[in-house]
């Protein structure tokens, strides 16, 4: 007996805490349904600024097809919920459960596709776009940095020119002393001398007249890069600036283009192949053979000398063409929403915060699934009438005495007429 006390407290004490969670729920299910739809709605909105970002185009005909996509998709996840929010806590088996989960993953997912991307777009759009201008920036002043590197490191080359034509100067000044040939004056090797060492003077000045033309191009460079820093922090619609954006990249790209083509390594190559393989040789003038010997036997050592210094000048102009070119950078104009996902890692709280305003309502239902299933928990074991509440009682004897009285109704009703009632005799009173 004292069992059965223990386990009827028990089932007494789990009606009462199934009856205490119901009457919460009827609390809660006053504006549950008003809360999904201001979470669609607010959604919604901005799923609609998302879209708008997207058109093209600001005729009523775009207005009318982003206010009818957000539309939709406040109706959908709306509508998705409440059938989650109803269905899922109402089943029971296993398999059911796992069924509505799945259903809800899925739907999840579609949720994301349709609203979360573009409510990021909306949330963080501008900031994403600006990151993609900053990037560019970033991109573009590497580029000319390279540029101007390369550029320099050829106008370099100058002064291997510079020493290349000095040596021969020196060396023309020793033959008209009479220090190679043995012939003091401008002879034939002094003038052999001197003409590949004006052929270095005349490339010597050409290299001199770039280095003026690199360091404007560098300038203007620099002055573009900082109008596009400054594009990029500017107050006002982000679309606008995009535009001026994109006019300045355009004008820093035909600059990088302008440096790479300054430079003035190909040709000090093509000039140091010149240099041996192009000798205009004088006629020897030497007075006797034995001079004019010696003259020969000069000349061809010059032109020895003369090749390995050319092949030593042809290597370094070679050595600055292999260095590795400036980049290629083009900017390419980018919508919000696509610049949200491409920079999606630097924008983690705002596409927190549009998945959440999106599938918070998963959270609801698994609120609900867990208390209908500690309702149903409370109430195992008891019998219906156990857990009648007074109200309860009184609807369901008002009912029965309504039945009742119908019934009796229709009995009396069901008497044929013409069978008379029987009377009350003298006897009988």
């Amino acid at each position: 007996m004292t069992n059965d006390t223990r386990l009827s407290d028990t089932q007494a004490r789990g009606v009462r805490y199934a009856r205490e969670l119901e009457g919460h729920l009827g609390w809660l299910d006053t504006f549950s349904g008003t809360a999904l739809g201001v979470l669609a709605v607010a959604s919604g909105i901005y799923t609609y600024l998302g879209v708008s970002s997207l058109l093209d185009e600001n005729g009523a005909m775009s207005v009318f097809a982003a206010i009818a996509y957000s539309v939709a998709v406040s109706v959908g996840i709306f509508v998705f919920w409440s059938y989650m929010m109803r269905l899922f806590p109402a089943v029971r088996s296993a398999q059911a459960r796992v069924g509505l989960i799945l259903t809800m993953g899925v739907g999840s997912l579609a949720i994301v596709a349709m609203s979360s991307w573009l409510n990021a777009a909306a949330l963080a759009g501008s900031a994403a776009v600006e990151q993609h201008l900053a990037k560019t920036v970033q991109d573009y002043q590497n580029s000319l940095e390279r540029a101007h590197e390369v550029a320099i490191t050829a106008q370099s080359l100058e002064r291997d020119v510079a020493r290349t034509r000095q040596s021969f100067e020196d060396l023309s000044e020793q033959e008209a002393a009479g220090a190679l040939s043995g012939l003091a004056g401008r002879g034939a090797v002094f003038r052999v001398l001197r003409q590949k060492a004006a052929e270095l003077s005349g490339l010597e000045g050409q290299i001199s007249a770039q280095t003026p033309l690199v360091q404007s191009a560098f300038a203007e460079g620099n002055a573009i890069l900082s109008r596009m820093r400054a594009l990029t922090v500017e107050p006002g619609p982000v679309e606008a600036r995009s535009v001026e954006f994109s006019e300045q990249a355009v004008r820093l790209a035909g600059l990088i283009t302008q440096l790479r083509q300054l430079s003035i390594a190909p040709l000090v190559e093509r000039a140091a192949q010149d240099l041996a393989a192009s000798v205009v040789l004088p006629e020897l003038d030497g007075q006797t053979e034995a001079g004019r010997v010696d003259q020969a036997a000069t000349i061809t050592s010059v032109l020895e000398v003369l090749a390995q210094r050319a092949t030593t000048l042809e290597r370094a102009a070679q050595a600055v063409q292999a260095q590795q070119p400036p980049a290629d950078v083009t900017y390419t104009p980018i919508s919000s929403a696509d610049a949200v996902i491409l920079y999606g890692r630097n924008f983690i709280p705002s596409w927190a915060g549009a998945i959440a305003i999106d599938l918070l309502p998963a959270v609801l239902v698994f609120i609900v699934a867990i208390t209908q299933s500690a309702i149903r928990g409370g109430r195992e074991g008891t019998a219906i009438e156990d857990t009648l509440t007074l109200a309860e009682l009184r609807a369901a004897l008002a009912a029965a005495r309504d039945v009742e009285t119908a019934m009796t109704d229709h009995e009396t009703h069901a008497v044929p007429p013409d069978i008379p009632r029987p009377t009350k005799t003298k006897a009988a009173e």
